[in-house]
């Protein structure tokens, strides 16, 4: 990586860095990037939903540091659309992506995605570059960065990337002001489903741990009404969207 794309990106987060409170650390990042050409900035630090990733349960985890647009875009016929008719980037959280373009979700040149770009230009996107954290317990620190042009430069994206990741990993530091309504699973309740998540047995995992099958259904069952789950699928399913195995 050359030297010009380390100092693009030190120059976008420099100031950044120094801030103390993460709304304040995004708009001093956004007032470097707009010197390179970006148009819009979404910050969010939440917790990943508990229930299945859709667009409506993204939406409903909240978290808004800043988003900086234009006035009429927020709340808007196009802005509802992207964030709940045809959003592609949950995908992109599902898969644990830690930095990425719109374009990689929604090709520009997919006829199915002309109105998803049509909507976005009317915040000025052509495209946007995304870089996001992801912290223990479900926690998850994102940026939008957008930009009024589609290309920006390899250099550029990777000095974005880069600096994008470094300003994520700052609003992680401030993860402590969110809810922990995590469910707290005993060690013996994450051992039981990290067991049946690998495949095992009722009868092999009372082997491994020492106790009675009986003991593991009852373990299995907490664990289980903890996660609001109705079955052991759908527990195994809830630990690993949140990271708590």
């Amino acid at each position: 990586m050359s030297g010009s794309v380390v100092s693009q990106a030190l120059q976008l987060v420099d100031d950044a860095l120094t801030a103390t409170t993460p709304h304040d650390a995004s708009v001093r990042f956004f007032r470097a990037a707009s010197r390179m050409g970006a148009t819009y900035l979404q910050t969010r630090l939440y917790r990943r939903p508990m229930a299945r990733l859709t667009s409506e349960a993204h939406w409903a985890a909240g978290g808004v540091l800043a988003r900086i647009s234009p006035e009429r875009w927020p709340g808007s016929t196009a802005f509802n659309y992207i964030c709940f008719d045809c959003n592609p980037l949950v995908s992109a959280i599902r898969e644990n992506r830690t930095r990425y373009r719109f374009s990689d979700f929604a090709p520009h040149e997919d006829p199915a995605y002309g109105a998803y770009w049509e909507a976005l230009s009317e915040a000025d996107i052509a495209d946007a570059h995304c870089a996001t954290s992801y912290g223990s317990r479900g926690v998850i620190a994102s940026l939008h960065l957008g930009f009024g042009e589609r290309n920006i430069g390899a250099d550029m994206e990777r000095a974005v990337q880069m600096g994008g990741l470094i300003l994520t990993e700052r609003l992680m530091d401030f993860s402590g002001s969110i809810k922990d309504d995590c469910p707290h699973l005993s060690d013996r309740e994450r051992d039981c489903l990290a067991f049946l998540a690998d495949g095992r047995r009722d009868r092999e995992i009372a082997d491994l741990l020492g106790i009675t099958e009986t003991t593991v259904r009852f373990h299995v069952d907490n664990a289980r009404k903890k996660l609001g789950a109705r079955n052991r699928t759908q527990a195994i399913a809830r630990v690993a969207n949140l990271r708590i195995l």
